[in-house]
């Protein structure tokens, strides 16, 4: 594409001074506080909203993204997170209280969720502001400092970022690396006390190894082959308009897009036609022309997908075309797909799906169970009980039922892969969640003291047979009689020793 911008590289010398900054930022106690949280996550909300046309703009140079997808996909999601946070952050910051067991029932009991420190935080190109900015968003309200690190290949966002967040956000406590390998080498190399990275199983477990050497937190959100099982069942037209929507959005281009589709044979035809009809129906008979549909993010990618798609074994059955000069490929429906095709080696990330046959339901849960557990998964069927026992008997990051993507959008729900496709998830309260470290807390007073006796040396055999009694756990419906009764003694119990000694003087 002509006129494409010049990736503007950090210095890589100047990489340990800026963790060092950040680091002295931490230390200074500021992100600490519940004001400051809340001031710089108003100022991401602002940063949003004054630059919302500046960042369509560069989501439209780097991935040819139209305004309504950008803006779907990337700029209300994180909208979404910023003001969900912003509107609970002040009860998640707040001591969670937990039931004391008999021991101490006098003391407080609770956990108090405390950041990490300094983060680094490895961002992709495909959903730049998204993953960028939800993530960050979780960063911020967990009282951290982070260090963020865009992907080199989104050069317009990349940029446009790099001058941005330094404008917005406390330059003492956030920072911008732009570049590429070079500078992504360098970070690894400073010690951080939490990494989050997204991309490939490959790229991730570089990361995870690295991480491993200082013993760093880490959280890995990687991909994978996703399915889609279309049962008997299934509605055929909404399963081929959901579908090829998920797997052309971005054109492909998306972590939790469609991989494959498993369907029985006699259902294959009706559903190729029915993606063939969407196609048409969202970019009309030419895809190359319409304004919706999005571009591959650079060369190198563009000719691994036409590698793999020369590589095939299988039948187009639809699409096919492709223009190296655009990094055009047409959305492709590839029929005939055998477990050892090409196409089904590797994560495809692009507008390429295989449609396999299998003679039963219970063939497609054997055939996603004998892969690398999936990112997401997507199960098309009329029928809950089938959609229930694929999702029981099968093990993802996250599953829809008769949709694709829409899981990912939920705040509520937490995003994140299992085994391959990555390590812990984030989102929402999930964010506030991964980014902090959930901290164990008892307070106690001094008073009463004759209380713990049992528990002193010297332990005599009566001694022991009241701390055998008063440990023993015994199971019990969490509705059962023991519950009242042991309130019930307790509350009798206070009494007693309130009624002989009077309160406690840490209580007034």
């Amino acid at each position: 594409m002509a006129d494409e911008p010049v990736l503007e590289a950090t210095d890589v010398s100047q990489i340990p001074a800026t963790v060092a900054r950040l680091r002295d930022g931490f230390r200074s106690h500021v992100t600490l506080d519940y004001e400051y949280r809340m001031r710089q996550l108003r100022n991401l909300k602002r940063l949003l909203e004054e630059n919302q046309v500046k960042i369509l703009e560069a989501l439209k140079l780097d991935l040819n993204k139209c305004k309504s997808e950008a803006f779907m996909m990337e700029f209300a999601q994180v909208m979404g997170d910023v003001v969900d946070i912003l509107n609970n952050l002040a009860d998640w910051m707040a001591p969670n209280h937990r039931p004391r067991d008999l021991l101490n029932k006098f003391n407080s009991v609770y956990i108090q969720s405390e950041p990490y420190g300094v983060i680094l935080n490895m961002v992709p190109w495909n959903y730049p502001l998204q993953i960028m900015l939800c993530s960050l968003a979780g960063i911020i309200a967990s009282g951290n400092c982070c260090v963020i690190k865009p992907s080199e290949f989104a050069v317009a966002f990349s940029n446009l970022m790099a001058e941005l967040i330094p404008k917005y956000l406390d330059q003492e406590c956030f920072a911008m690396v732009t570049g590429a390998l070079e500078q992504s080498e360098a970070l690894l190399k400073e010690r951080f006390d939490f990494i989050m990275f997204t991309g490939s199983p490959v790229v991730g477990k570089i990361v995870m190894r690295e991480a491993a050497a200082t013993l760093t937190p880490i959280l890995l959100e990687l991909g994978g082959k996703s399915p889609v099982i279309v049962a008997k069942d299934a509605n055929m037209e909404v399963a081929g308009r959901r579908i090829m929507w998920g797997k052309c959005m971005n054109s492909g281009q998306t972590c939790i897009a469609p991989d494959y589709v498993l369907c029985l044979k006699e259902q294959r035809d009706k559903l190729v036609e029915a993606c063939k009809k969407t196609v048409t129906e969202f970019y009309g008979e030419d895809p190359k022309e319409s304004p919706d549909y999005g571009r591959i993010i650079q060369s190198r990618h563009f000719q691994r997908l036409v590698g793999l798609l020369e590589g095939s074994k299988g039948t187009v059955a639809y699409g096919g075309t492709s223009d190296p000069q655009t990094r055009y490929i047409q959305p492709t429906l590839v029929t005939d797909v055998t477990p050892e095709d090409k196409l089904m080696q590797e994560e495809i990330f692009g507008p390429l799906l295989p449609i396999l046959t299998v003679d039963s339901l219970d063939d497609a849960i054997d055939f996603v169970n004998k892969g690398e557990k999936p990112l997401a998964m997507y199960v098309f069927t009329e029928s809950r009980a089938t959609f229930e026992r694929v999702s029981k008997l099968t093990s993802a990051g996250g599953v829809t039922h008769n949709d694709t993507l829409l899981h990912a959008g939920a705040t509520a729900l937490p995003f994140g892969g299992v085994g391959n496709s990555g390590v812990g998830a984030y989102r929402g309260k999930h964010s506030f969640d991964a980014f902090s470290h959930s901290k164990g807390v008892l307070s106690t007073g001094t008073g009463l003291e004759f209380l713990n006796n049992m528990r002193y040396p010297p332990f005599t055999s009566s001694k022991f047979n009241r701390i055998k009694w008063a440990l023993s756990k015994t199971e019990r419906s969490s509705r059962g009689p023991w519950r009242m009764i042991m309130l019930f003694l307790s509350i009798a119990v206070v009494a007693v020793v309130v009624q002989m000694y009077g309160l406690p003087s840490w209580l007034y």
